[in-house]
């Protein structure tokens, strides 16, 4: 399940550290507030004693904003998207927003205007073209690469493969990057993100591509990357 929840803000622009910094914070008070089990288990561990997280999030996304040099601009109304490909975990953060009348995204006050579920994409046909609204990240050997590196379809396809392993998933996959934005970096609690976000051709089981949609692409979907459109 994924849906969107619909904001508005008096702030003009969002400080860069506060883009994609607030994130896990956000995501771990929603679920915590219907279910602390559950937040503490995916805090300090991970999902069945996995180290993945299956959560993805947007950060807020403002489509009236007007870009200017240098900063991170906001609009009257946007909107953050969320969701989890465990039902369980998906209800818990769509029950945790409908309750509430604010959310507090690092140092900018984001007003509750309203909560909708996003329908389902139908990926029947076993083929989906993911565009990433946020950067998707992939490491190799440690370090972060972009969509244009040799190695970046070869990274997020055994990322892909992980989450299909945790989810019990048919785990073939074939990765085709097809366009890719620029490099961006981002300072989060723990430290920083460097990615791109990127068109993404994805073949696999329509389970694992439905799971996919709900979960993002890449590694620190928690903190709002990889959020697919």
């Amino acid at each position: 399940m994924r849906f969107r929840v619909d904001i508005a803000t008096d702030a003009t622009v969002i400080p860069w550290k506060d883009v994609h910094g607030p994130a896990r914070a956000v995501i771990y008070d929603l679920i915590r507030s219907q279910d602390p089990e559950i937040a503490e288990e995916l805090h300090n561990v991970g999902w069945k004693g996995g180290s993945l997280r299956p959560v993805g999030i947007s950060p807020p996304l403002f489509p009236d904003a007007r870009p200017g040099r240098g900063i991170y601009a906001t609009a009257p109304k946007g909107a953050i998207s969320m969701g989890s490909p465990v039902p369980r975990i998906a209800a818990c953060l769509l029950a945790a927003v409908a309750g509430r009348r604010e959310i507090r995204w690092g140092s900018v006050v984001l007003s509750v205007v309203g909560v909708q579920l996003e329908s389902s994409a139908n990926h029947s046909d076993g083929v989906a073209v993911f565009d990433a609204v946020s950067p998707v990240l992939v490491k190799h050997d440690g370090m972060y690469i972009l969509p244009d590196d040799e190695n970046f379809q070869k990274g997020l396809a055994h990322n892909i493969r992980h989450k299909a392993d945790l989810l019990g998933l048919p785990s073939d996959v074939e990765v085709e990057v097809l366009e890719s934005g620029p490099r961006r970096r981002f300072d989060v609690a723990k430290g920083f993100r460097i990615g791109a976000t990127a068109r993404i051709r994805v073949t696999a089981a329509p389970q694992l591509l439905d799971a996919i949609y709900e979960w993002g692409l890449g590694l620190s979907t928690v903190e709002g990357f990889g959020w697919i459109r």
